[in-house]
């Protein structure tokens, strides 16, 4: 075998690059957090007002589909905002290289040179990306967007619901298992396990430190579980 096949065999390796996940990784993570902690605030803070079981159960299950429901939307809106904006970017950068090509080879050379690149390097890797693919260029080095990191809607408000209804299994589940009067307790501590285990697996995931991802999450979520737990009990009304 050649020396350049043999060394060109060998330089292949699977690469992962965790900024791939990036979009769907953040809706989810927001999503299953929203999920435990918005349901099991309003699961904890109507126990604790007295509710009856059947009262708590019912109440969860209309915040979870609310919930989801409102997740998905809330996230297809905002990202479909960003994704119009940078559509519209590239409608004016597509215009630009149409009427003044000479224009926009020079500001993707001057790029090029603030990044590092002599002048005479910056312009010949300018003109090999034009002739390659010019929006694509411009797009990626001088309005920041990429393939990996564009704007997906769609997937976001999938990820989104779809996680909030997994997250807010866990307070419902609790409220089903839980003996008579000790719905809150228990939904509390479960909830808080959850949410300790959530931020785990989502440091994990996007490759953070795993222990303060965890404590991180389980710190907020902590704190609106007691502030719920603390306006059901100011009420203290029977249902």
């Amino acid at each position: 075998m050649p020396m350049s096949r043999h060394l060109h065999a060998h330089s292949r390796h699977p690469e992962v690059h965790r900024t791939d996940r990036v979009g769907w990784l953040r809706a989810a993570v927001l999503g299953a957090n929203d999920g435990i902690v918005s349901v099991a605030g309003i699961v904890v803070g109507v126990a604790s007002a007295g509710a009856s079981a059947e009262t708590v159960l019912m109440t969860g299950l209309a915040g979870t589909v609310a919930g989801a429901m409102s997740m998905a939307a809330g996230e297809y809106v905002s990202v479909k905002s960003q994704a119009d904006t940078e559509q519209a970017d590239l409608d004016t950068e597509r215009r630009e290289l149409a009427e003044e090509p000479h224009a926009e080879l020079a500001e993707l050379e001057n790029i090029y040179v603030h990044r590092g690149l002599d002048r005479a390097l910056a312009h010949q890797v300018a003109e090999q990306l034009t002739a390659h693919d010019a929006l694509a260029a411009h797009a990626r080095d001088e309005l920041g967007i990429s393939h990996t990191l564009a704007a997906r809607p769609l997937e976001a408000a999938l990820a989104s619901a779809t996680a909030f209804t997994i997250g807010a299994a866990l307070p419902i589940a609790s409220t089903l298992l839980s003996p008579a009067g000790h719905v809150d307790v228990i939904t509390t501590v479960t909830t808080v396990i959850g949410l300790t285990l959530s931020g785990a697996l989502a440091a994990w995931a996007g490759g953070a430190p795993i222990l303060r991802g965890a404590l991180r999450v389980t710190f907020w979520g902590a704190l609106a579980m007691a502030a719920s737990a603390g306006l059901g009990h100011l009420f203290d009304v029977r249902v």
